[in-house]
């Protein structure tokens, strides 16, 4: 941590408390609790990743301390789904779960152990901070000392508590919540520390909170508010949508009242694409309207497919290549977050853009078109704003090429991408209803995932679940795991005669 720890807003002149000694007896109560296997499955901290990713929005690559992993599913899941740099820190070995222990060294990059104990410190530090269904088991007589080692080790953490007795402790004749208080109770804690309690709810049988103790430095005013990439993107949105050199604004994508039978083939850049040449070359010959995505559009482009319809979201600068060579024929849907150079040179009677980020610009845009703007709902990345996009633009069949969600031969794109070499690579299961999740012991065929191929797959699932998806027909060719989702999801549909 840069920061020293007079950053820290609690009493003045504070230091964590390293004065405990080793051996603490609730060590030995949970070295014997973890030999039960109900007791392990009843350890869902992992409930809580999405919320502390989507409450936090920390960067990619931030470093996390996991406080009290438990069984390292939650950390697996913020390095999976957040592509976060993840310590895990327990008072015994065995809290882990049997497949997440290769994985430390497998993904040593991202996903890590320290023996620690709360009380005792000395603790590793982080930018960030999860700490779920752990201060429920603290002595009542040890709480402070152990919130206030946690708030100095991370500058911004996520606490989930419970607030009710535990149902595990009968396995080994023991109490396992020692406190067990109320939302306000563990709010005057923070509180009491000068916290700044950036978020905060009331489940009823939990309370979670997002505070940081820092005052110092810039993470405390900036918690909460926009991470690099957003700052880039929203700057990106008020140029883009600003008037071009020529005083003209760039036009923005509009809804279709209409309905269209006719089918679209959207082509991703997924390992198997290769497979396919001579079928997409075919349905080009015949007619089929093509969609193209991120570096897809140089592929067509070398097979004579063109005109195609290209479709660019990431707001990196390097997308820019991903519209070369710009031709006059095919049109370009560009979102309008993405960096300026990607625009350069686009025609502008071929080329609309089209909105994602709702809620942190929604002043920006507003001003840009008073007559009113179409928002893209959708997932994070390029594919699922496709989707839903072209079903607002009148289309509802869909084939789909090269969208794998997965490595194949190791391989993470039909072509080289330097910018996706080198990412954490995880297994990933397929369960019965259809989602992907990061755990080995589950039953079903296995794939090797980068992380933002995981959250791609769910939200997939998330999509064919919502309203958008009621009227479409989807084809996903290939056998990647985007393809094996849609099949168990179907078999799951067949079988409860309800929509997936």
């Amino acid at each position: 941590m840069s920061d020293d720890l007079t950053g820290f807003a609690g009493l003045e002149g504070f230091k964590p408390d390293v004065t405990v000694g080793q051996g603490n007896p609730e060590a030995v109560k949970y070295g014997e609790m973890w030999k039960h296997d109900a007791y392990r499955a009843n350890a869902r901290g992992e409930v809580f990743a999405p919320e502390f990713l989507r409450v936090a929005h920390p960067r990619p690559g931030a470093s996390v301390i996991d406080f009290g992993c438990g069984t390292g599913r939650p950390a697996l899941l913020l390095a999976t789904l957040g592509g976060l740099n993840v310590t895990m820190v327990d008072f015994v070995r065995n809290c882990l779960d049997a497949d997440i222990r290769p994985m430390l060294e497998a993904q040593a990059h991202t996903l890590r152990f320290v023996k620690a104990d709360l009380e005792a410190g000395p603790l590793p530090t982080g930018e960030y901070g999860f700490c779920t269904e752990v201060m429920e088991h603290i002595p009542p007589d040890r709480v402070d000392r152990v919130l206030n080692n946690i708030l100095c080790a991370a500058r911004h953490v996520f606490f989930s508590i419970s607030t009710v007795d535990d149902s595990c402790g009968e396995l080994i004749g023991a109490k396992l919540h020692l406190t067990v208080q109320p939302y306000l109770w563990w709010l005057q804690k923070f509180h009491d520390r000068g916290a700044v309690v950036h978020w905060s709810q009331d489940v009823g049988a939990a309370a979670l909170f997002y505070v940081s103790a820092w005052s110092t430095g810039r993470t405390v005013a900036d918690s909460g508010a926009l991470n690099i990439e957003e700052q880039k993107a929203l700057d990106n949105i008020r140029t883009n949508t600003g008037p071009r050199a020529d005083g003209r604004q760039w036009q923005h994508l509009r809804p279709y009242p209409g309905r269209s039978d006719e089918a679209i083939m959207i082509v991703g850049s997924g390992p198997t694409l290769n497979e396919f040449e001579a079928e997409i070359i075919a349905e080009r010959k015949r007619g089929i309207k093509l969609v193209t995505l991120n570096g897809a559009y140089g592929w067509a482009l070398e097979r004579g497919l063109a005109p195609v319809t290209q479709v660019v979201m990431d707001a990196r600068a390097f997308n820019a290549r991903f519209v070369q060579p710009i031709r006059d024929d095919c049109v370009y849907l560009i979102a309008s977050q993405c960096d300026p150079a990607v625009l350069q040179g686009l025609p502008y009677d071929r080329t609309f853009l089209w909105h994602t980020m709702v809620d942190l610009a929604k002043d920006v845009l507003g001003r840009a078109y008073p007559e009113g703007w179409l928002w893209v709902p959708g997932g994070t990345t390029v594919l699922l704003r496709t989707l839903p996009m072209l079903t607002l633009l009148g289309h509802h069949r869909f084939v789909l090429y090269g969208c794998d969600s997965c490595l194949i031969d190791e391989q993470h794109h039909a072509f080289s991408q330097p910018e996706n070499d080198h990412g954490p690579v995880v297994p990933v299961m397929v369960t019965a209803d259809g989602r992907a999740v990061t755990r080995t012991h589950a039953e079903g065929r296995m794939f090797r995932c980068n992380p933002w191929m995981v959250a791609q797959a769910n939200q997939l699932v998330e999509f064919l679940q919502s309203p958008l998806s009621d009227d479409i027909e989807l084809d996903i060719k290939g056998d990647g795991l985007l393809a094996h989702i849609l099949t168990v999801a179907a078999a799951a549909h067949d079988r409860a005669g309800v929509l997936v």
